[in-house]
């Protein structure tokens, strides 16, 4: 389960990027630029993830309505936490949250996008985050919330 939600959520960012980068004119297209960047997929994936996404064939291509990803789609930053965080510690103004291998980047991503008052900002790697914050209480206060959406 873990490597298909991984690798699902991967190839949606590749398709949202690919669709609002260029015009994409057709599946076949789509699943060769998508294979280019690792991403192997059969035909009835492709048809399911353009369904997920809710993007609308034009006559310049794929596009989502009115030419944005609508936020419901994307994944919420409960889900990302609850899905790849495993271990969340502070140190001093700091808290390093790991995650699964491949996941700090996505949920890196979710948090600065979530525009939390305690968050100065992250540095996402590979399978660990450093979330910086103004000061030693306000980390303990994020560290906290975070901890709050593990199941």
């Amino acid at each position: 389960m873990y490597i298909y939600a991984m690798s699902k959520l991967s190839r949606h960012s590749a398709i949202r990027e690919l669709v609002n980068s260029q015009d994409v004119t057709s599946q076949e297209e789509l699943r060769r630029r998508l294979y280019r960047r690792g991403h192997r997929v059969t035909q009835a994936t492709l048809s399911r993830d353009i369904h997920e996404l809710r993007l609308v064939k034009t006559p310049h291509g794929y596009k989502f309505p009115q030419g944005d990803v609508p936020d419901a789609f994307l994944p919420s930053i409960e889900r990302l936490i609850q899905e790849f965080v495993y271990e969340v510690k502070r140190a001093q103004n700091l808290v390093v949250v790991k995650t699964s291998a491949g996941s700090a980047q996505p949920v890196s991503a979710a948090i600065d996008g979530e525009e939390w008052e305690e968050v100065v900002g992250t540095i996402g790697g590979d399978d660990t985050i450093l979330v910086i914050a103004p000061d030693g209480a306000t980390a303990e206060k994020l560290t906290n919330r975070i901890r709050g959406y593990f199941r």
